[in-house]
């Protein structure tokens, strides 16, 4: 019997059964998180969903990962019109990191 980690709804990958979204999980992998630590980020998740997960990212790898860069384009496309229409809010927002930056702590 098969068993069905992650499931495509409305576009996205999901955790079957949960909102818990896959890229968090593979995000989370690829930073070398283990399946245990990422069960502490996600403890509605058990970990044979998490090792469930994985597996399926590594059978479908290439299908995942042209997903994840999509939905990083995307964002990235959404960034850079937020950006464009408030450039004002942004540039107080880099000198007060910049600012941080350079105060001792």
């Amino acid at each position: 019997m098969n068993k069905e980690y992650v499931v495509q709804l409305e576009g996205a990958y999901r955790i079957a059964g949960t909102r818990v979204s896959l890229d968090s999980i593979i995000y989370a992998y690829h930073r070398g998180a283990s399946p245990e630590s990422i069960q502490r980020s996600f403890p509605t998740l058990s970990l044979e969903q998490i090792y469930g997960a994985i597996t399926f990212y590594l059978a479908h790898q290439d299908e995942v990962d042209k997903y994840l860069s999509e939905g990083e384009a995307e964002l990235e496309k959404l960034l850079e019109a937020q950006r464009a229409a408030l450039p004002e809010f942004y540039e107080r927002i880099e000198r007060a990191r910049k600012k941080s930056l350079t105060t001792p702590q």
